[in-house]
């Protein structure tokens, strides 16, 4: 699902400077003016605007958890030390199919 959101502000001037000139250089904008561009790269870093980002809602078994956090991870992270995102595990206690009535695995399968 598309959502928006905002992790941990970064604090440090140089990785905030860093990631701006990332962001600059990565828009090729020939719409827009560069102003607009950078007061948007801004905003994302000052933390006065939200990111885009992704949600997953992953369902599966507690012997798998561990396989998939690990590719979520190792897909995810970044040398920046900075957004690469959270990862949620939660129990499931039940599933109910509305059509049937089904149950637990049932309802799954």
């Amino acid at each position: 699902m598309k959502v928006t959101g905002r992790g941990r502000l970064v604090t440090d001037p140089a990785k905030i400077e860093e990631c701006r000139e990332k962001l600059l250089a990565m828009s090729v904008d020939e719409a827009g003016s560069r102003k607009d561009t950078e007061q948007l790269v801004t905003s994302f870093l000052d933390g006065s605007r939200f990111y885009p980002r992704r949600l997953f809602t992953i369902l599966a078994h507690d012997d798998d958890v561990p396989r998939i956090v690990e590719a979520i991870t190792n897909a995810n992270r970044t040398e920046h030390g900075i957004g690469d995102g959270t990862i949620f595990v939660m129990p499931i206690l039940d599933a109910v199919r509305v059509r049937t009535g089904e149950s637990g695995e049932a309802a799954i399968w």
